[in-house]
C-alpha cells in the first residue's frame, strides 16, 4: 500500500501501524486447533495450549500475524511449540494437516469455509489466543475511487453477517 498507488485498499490482518495508513476493523476471528482425523487429540472435548507442545506443528510462516499471535500465547505458558513445518496461508496448512504431517492453530471464519469438504477434526480454544482481527487499510486522507468507495460498503455490510 506504502510503496504502489496502483491499489485503492487492502484487506489484512494489521501486524504494524503506519501513520500514513487507517485501519478500519471488519471481523475478529477466534482460533481453532485441527488435527487429522483420528488424532489422539481429536478425541478430547477441550485442549489446552499445553497439550499441543509436545505434537508435531505446522505454523505460519515467521514474521506473520498469526504467527506473532500464536508465539504469544505459547510463550505466556512458557512452553515452546515443536514447529515441524511452516506455511504462507491458512489453507496450505488446512491441507498439511489433512496429509498428516502435523496439526495446527489457525483462526477459522465460522463460515467454515477454509475446512469444508476437508477430513480435519477441530476443536475450538476459546481464547487461548489473542483473536486475529481483520479489515480494511487505507491511504490517510485520499479519496477513493467510487468503485472501490462502493466495494468497502459492501465488505463492512457483509463482514459481520457471514
Amino acid at each position: 500500500m506504502l510503496d504502489s498507488h496502483e491499489f485503492s485498499f487492502g484487506v489484512a490482518a494489521p501486524y504494524e501501524s503506519s501513520p500514513e495508513l487507517v485501519y478500519h476493523h471488519l471481523f475478529s476471528m477466534d482460533w481453532s486447533l485441527i488435527t487429522p482425523p483420528r488424532h489422539p487429540l481429536a478425541k478430547r472435548r477441550t485442549v489446552r495450549l499445553a497439550d499441543i507442545v509436545r505434537h508435531p506443528l505446522v505454523m505460519y510462516e515467521r514474521g506473520s500475524t498469526g504467527r506473532q499471535h500464536v508465539a504469544e500465547a505459547f510463550h505466556r505458558l512458557g512452553v515452546a511449540p515443536r514447529v515441524e513445518i511452516e506455511a504462507t496461508n491458512t489453507d496450505l496448512i488446512v491441507r498439511m494437516v489433512e496429509a498428516g504431517l502435523g496439526i495446527a492453530i489457525v483462526p477459522l471464519h465460522p463460515s467454515g469455509a477454509v475446512t469444508r469438504s476437508r477430513r480435519v477434526q477441530i476443536r475450538g480454544l476459546g481464547r487461548q489466543v489473542r483473536p486475529i482481527d481483520s479489515g480494511i487499510l487505507l491511504r490517510r486522507n485520499e479519496r477513493l475511487p467510487d468503485a472501490a468507495a462502493k466495494l468497502l460498503d459492501f465488505l463492512g455490510a457483509h463482514a459481520t453477517t457471514t
